[in-house]
């Protein structure tokens, strides 16, 4: 409760300095008048959408594989950390690949879901959180992990970013953003 109350007095210091803002107070930072079964239930919709975009990034990964068998998509993944040697192993690296997408895509999902409520005060439109919230998992995998991992950078074509974004549009920050503010501004205020 203390972390919200910290966060409240931010917003409130934010709308003072930056009077010409239309900033929204929003109910739920006030956490003493929230329903403590509803403030439980955020860890099991956190954890349900969390395994609802990782899951439709997964089925989009394989649709999307360019003709590759799903092991090979997810040994594609696993070899960001075995490298080539994911390629020649079996089921195991499957394993590894899925496991590797969805620590990935859940924990994006985490922390976009939770960031939630201070975007939307900044965008102030759920659609346009969602198109953020695709842009920004696609910049940390492609311009972060994939780089970093033994996978190494590739040059991209433009046809294949603009699939990506929308791709992760649809699997992550159009179910986040939709989920994120019925949680914050519909059911959190019942």
């Amino acid at each position: 409760m203390e972390r919200c109350r910290i966060l409240y007095h931010f917003v409130l210091v934010l709308q003072n300095r930056f009077s010409n803002f239309n900033f929204n107070l929003i109910f739920y930072l006030n956490m003493e008048k929230i329903d403590i079964k509803k403030q439980s239930s955020k860890y099991t919709i956190i954890t349900l959408v969390g395994l609802l975009t990782s899951t439709l990034d997964a089925v989009a990964a394989i649709i999307s594989g360019h003709k590759m068998p799903p092991a090979t998509v997810f040994k594609f993944i696993a070899s960001g950390v075995f490298g080539k040697a994911a390629f020649d192993g079996g089921g195991e690296m499957v394993v590894a690949g899925i496991f590797f997408h969805y620590l990935i895509a859940f924990s994006m999902t985490v922390v976009l879901f939770i960031l939630y409520p201070i975007v939307i005060l900044f965008l102030k439109n759920k659609y346009v959180v969602a198109v953020v919230y695709a842009l920004i998992p696609w910049v940390i995998t492609h311009l972060v992990i994939v780089p970093l991992s033994r996978i190494g950078w590739s040059p991209m074509e433009i046809g294949g970013i603009t699939l990506g974004i929308g791709i992760l549009f649809i699997t992550i920050g159009l179910p986040i953003a939709l989920i994120a503010d019925w949680y914050f501004f519909r059911y959190i205020k019942k």
